[in-house]
């Protein structure tokens, strides 16, 4: 089996992203199942290979003014010494100057040119997936690129109006969980892949969601768990969609969303072959999950699907985009400006660390 490749963006540099990288892209269990190209400025991730005394690592740097082709990154990482990095630099030398752990223009254009440039690769097929490390939404809206974040990024460039944010929890995770809640203490959970939380609405206020809930966005949503999921290899592909309102409406007397919004869009995305249960009351309806009643679930907002996920698993859940022509991964958490080049913080790369394994775990496999 040849090895795919993954390229996986510096992000904000302001933050921890080039620390969590150099540790992620120089650790064997990611390099002895893909290929690496890391998408930012070279010096960057010097500096952060400099913090790290397990790492000392020597970047190697491909010099790419255009797109770049599947064959030229392939010979820049056969033609690597042991222990290199082939690097592409779609930034300036101004990121360079950008001030650490602190809002700033130029880290966030230098993050949003690494997304681009790690789209065009992605859509040229000369990489097999993305991993992108964390960006601030201040930093990117400070220079000048209006967006919420890296979905709404991808959705635009990748030119697609159906698309998802999801957060995705491996098995290894959730049996510890699954041990604690249920009822039997030899209870374990039967499909083996994990567990998935879609979300119908993004970066948006609280305010704004019930008119932002329609019944085509959730079957939407609720169609795109269902091609994820057989993607992963589950066979079951059981998806629980949970209610907005406390106790699900309770028949009206708490909102009528449920009645009027989430049982049509089931029905429909039933009818589109999803193995479907809802709408369900989210206080119930996560500890089904964990205990393995659910695969995947769909939630209506955004805290509503992340709370749960980041409780469960903050340093190993990995963030998804479906519907996307492309693979793109990301850990779960943020650029973390308060630890980020401090010399005494300790940088955890778990979260990256998982993000590059599951973009290998979705990629096609191909024989030598």
């Amino acid at each position: 089996m040849t090895k795919p490749i993954i390229a996986v963006t510096l992000g904000d540099v302001a933050g921890i992203g080039p620390e969590i990288v150099v540790k992620a892209v120089t650790d064997d269990s990611v390099r002895n199942v893909c290929d690496l190209v890391v998408i930012g400025h070279p010096e960057m991730l010097m500096r952060a290979a400099k913090r790290s005394p397990t790492v000392g690592e020597t970047i190697q740097v491909l010099e790419a003014a255009g797109d770049v082709r599947r064959q030229e990154l392939e010979r820049c990482i056969r033609s690597a010494p042991t222990g290199h990095i082939c690097v592409i630099n779609p930034c300036t030398d101004a990121v360079l100057r950008a001030p650490p752990s602190v809002v700033s223009s130029v880290a966030g254009d230098a993050a949003y040119q690494c997304l681009l440039a790690a789209i065009r690769l992605a859509t040229a097929n000369a990489v097999d997936a993305i991993s992108t490390a964390p960006l601030n939404k201040e930093s990117l809206r400070a220079a000048g690129h209006n967006y919420p974040g890296h979905t709404e990024i991808l959705a635009k460039e990748c030119g697609v109006d159906e698309f998802a944010m999801m957060l995705h929890l491996p098995e290894s995770r959730l049996q510890p969980f699954c041990r604690m809640v249920s009822a039997s203490p030899s209870q374990t959970r039967t499909d083996g892949h994990g567990l998935s939380i879609a979300h119908v609405t993004l970066h948006t206020s609280i305010d704004s969601i019930p008119d932002q809930l329609t019944i085509e966005s959730i079957a939407t949503a609720s169609t795109l768990m269902k091609t994820f999921l057989d993607r992963l290899g589950s066979t079951r592909q059981a998806i629980g969609v949970a209610a907005l309102n406390p106790h699900g409406g309770e028949h009206g007397l708490f909102g009528n969303e449920e009645a009027t919004v989430i049982s049509p869009a089931v029905e429909i995305a039933r009818e589109r072959g999803c193995n479907i249960t809802g709408p369900l009351p989210v206080d119930t309806l996560i500890r089904r999950a964990v205990v393995g009643e659910f695969d995947g679930l769909i939630a209506m907002y955004h805290d509503q699907g992340h709370i749960p996920a980041k409780l469960l698993g903050f340093d190993s859940a990995v963030n998804i985009t479906l519907g996307l022509p492309i693979i793109r991964t990301s850990p779960t958490h943020g650029t973390a400006f308060d630890v980020a080049w401090k010399s005494d913080a300790h940088i955890n790369p778990a979260g990256m660390l998982q993000s590059i394994l599951t973009a290998v775990q979705l990629c096609p496999r191909t024989s030598s």
